[in-house]
């Protein structure tokens, strides 16, 4: 049994996906944690155990982790928490002490690129990604944190202006190269290990995506893919904070989220040197191809 969180974001549904595919092969058998059961398609309803509520919740991840043998984990995104703690540590508590309740072998985590550098300490989500992946291994359970740099898929947030406008925003210097990936090559990264749980103990998976790219490299490709002049505004770390307290973001959220781009600035995601093993396989271009190109053009 692989129960899954998360199921309808990003990464989840696509995860959820490619273990409906294969997981019958593996003699595995599904449950997903959602809060609307309606979200999932009606032929994934039917092919899954679905349990209602937060995985935040203590008395839904017991119901759900009882049985199972491995977890795939994701704290959720979310700007009106009160505190970053409450985003990661506080949330994922009640899953760890399931994990142990239940006897979970294996629990795979989505979390970040950082540990070991300069600035993991001052990284905002980063250094609670990274303690959160601390309070699941000091479980017991095998746990691998699949540590990942800025998804390609954020750029889905900026369909309207890239479309409209023919611009794209975000905090780093225009010329600052930094690895990239895609949201469903993280979700390959997850399946793989809950699919062969053969491994033991602590340790962390990069997903680094197939290159560094500048935001200048990105409006190249943008600009090539679309047909049309896309190029990049940079925004201070000032006006991202305002911009997250305009859509609902308290003050302590927002500047954890301009610590974290000061510390990818600064050389966060810039630790792991480059492998076959932890390059992805989606290349920008071929993202904007097969995934911006459409919704744009949608």
């Amino acid at each position: 049994m692989i129960v899954i969180t998360a199921p309808t974001g990003q990464i989840g549904a696509r995860l959820l996906s490619i273990l409906l595919d294969r997981a019958p092969d593996h003699g595995e058998e599904l449950r997903v944690i959602v809060r609307d059961p309606a979200r999932l398609p009606d032929d994934v309803r039917s092919r899954v155990d679905v349990v209602t509520g937060s995985h935040g919740d203590a008395d839904v991840v017991d119901r759900a982790f009882s049985g199972a043998h491995a977890v795939f984990w994701l704290a959720p995104p979310n700007l009106r928490a009160a505190s970053l703690d409450m985003v990661y540590l506080e949330f994922t508590r009640p899953a760890a002490k399931a994990f142990a309740a239940h006897g979970v072998g294996h629990v795979v985590g989505v979390s970040a690129l950082g540990r070991g550098t300069p600035v993991a300490d001052r990284a905002g989500q980063v250094t609670a990604s990274l303690a959160m992946d601390d309070l699941i291994a000091s479980t017991g359970v095998a746990y691998r944190a699949l540590t990942n740099p800025t998804f390609m898929d954020n750029l889905l947030r900026q369909t309207a202006p890239i479309r409209d406008d023919g611009v794209f925003t975000g905090p780093l210097p225009a010329d600052r190269k930094t690895p990239l990936a895609a949201t469903r090559d993280i979700a390959e990264a997850a399946a793989g290990l809950l699919l062969d749980r053969s491994w033991t103990g602590k340790g962390e998976v990069p997903v680094l995506g197939p290159e560094d790219l500048s935001a200048d490299d990105m409006a190249r490709v943008m600009s090539e893919v679309l047909g049309r002049p896309i190029r990049y505004e940079r925004q201070s770390l000032e006006e991202v904070r305002a911009g997250l307290i305009a859509h609902g973001a308290g003050p302590e959220l927002a500047q954890a989220f301009a610590d974290m781009v000061r510390a990818k600035d600064e050389g966060l995601d810039d630790g792991v040197p480059r492998t076959p093993a932890n390059a992805g396989r989606t290349t920008f271009r071929e993202w904007c191809e097969e995934v911006l190109k459409p919704a744009v053009q949608a």
